[in-house]
């Protein structure tokens, strides 16, 4: 495509493009998409004239955009020319005080045998979290939660079961008997409430700390 362009150094509609195309050994269906990829790489100029859209290129605008190219290449070679250089030098200045010398291979088991007892450090750690006090105090929070949670949905049944029996008076034993069927169901049972419960009392904690270590025992 570009060989016509250059042969002719004139200005083309698409149409006659395609006519063209062939010529070459580009199939008609095809110069619209490669001619459009000359314009994109800036190989080929493209203007609107009135109604009409015209395509041209000159060798010496492909010269122009060649040595424009081979300028950004050079300017990218010398780039990386530069920085390959920085980071051979900072290669080198990193290798300085670390060459291989008894000194450094004891610096370096004595890092491990660090870094191993900082590992078991850390796994005798969780062993203790059971007996962390702020632990121990955010779950006797959370049990004083639960019990205020219980005991209100447990004040929330009564009521209604109240609240049924003084606005349906006759239909008092049918109401007993529904309760009775409701709090033999599986479900409730499943979960721990049966037809006696009632209001949860809070006793205070008796949530011993667990001992860890070597059979002492932390209050």
């Amino acid at each position: 495509m570009l060989q016509i362009f250059y042969e002719s150094q004139d200005f083309f509609l698409l149409k006659e493009l395609e006519k063209l195309g062939p010529k070459k050994g580009v199939i008609t269906q095809s110069v619209k998409d490669v001619v459009q990829s000359l314009v994109d790489d800036d190989l080929v100029s493209k203007d609107k004239i009135g109604t009409s859209v015209y395509f041209w290129s000159l060798p010496s605008c492909a010269g122009n955009q060649l040595r424009n190219v081979k300028r950004k290449l050079e300017s990218d070679l010398q780039s990386s020319k530069t920085r390959y250089t920085e980071l051979v030098d900072q290669c080198n200045e990193l290798k300085k005080g670390r060459e291989e010398s008894d000194e450094r291979e004891k610096a370096l088991a004595e890092l491990k045998d660090i870094e191993l007892k900082h590992n078991e450090l850390k796994e005798e750690m969780v062993q203790f979290a059971d007996n962390d006090p702020a632990a121990f105090e955010a779950m006797k929070k959370a049990i004083e939660v639960a019990h205020g949670a219980a005991n209100r949905w447990t004040d929330n049944i009564f009521t209604v079961r109240q609240w049924c029996s003084n606005n349906f008076p006759e239909a008092k034993e049918q109401l007993e008997h529904m309760y009775k069927e409701m709090f033999a169901s599986r479900i409730l049972k499943q979960i721990g409430i049966t037809d006696d419960f009632d209001y949860l009392e809070l006793s205070p904690p008796a949530i011993p700390l667990r001992a860890v270590g070597d059979g002492e025992s932390n209050t």
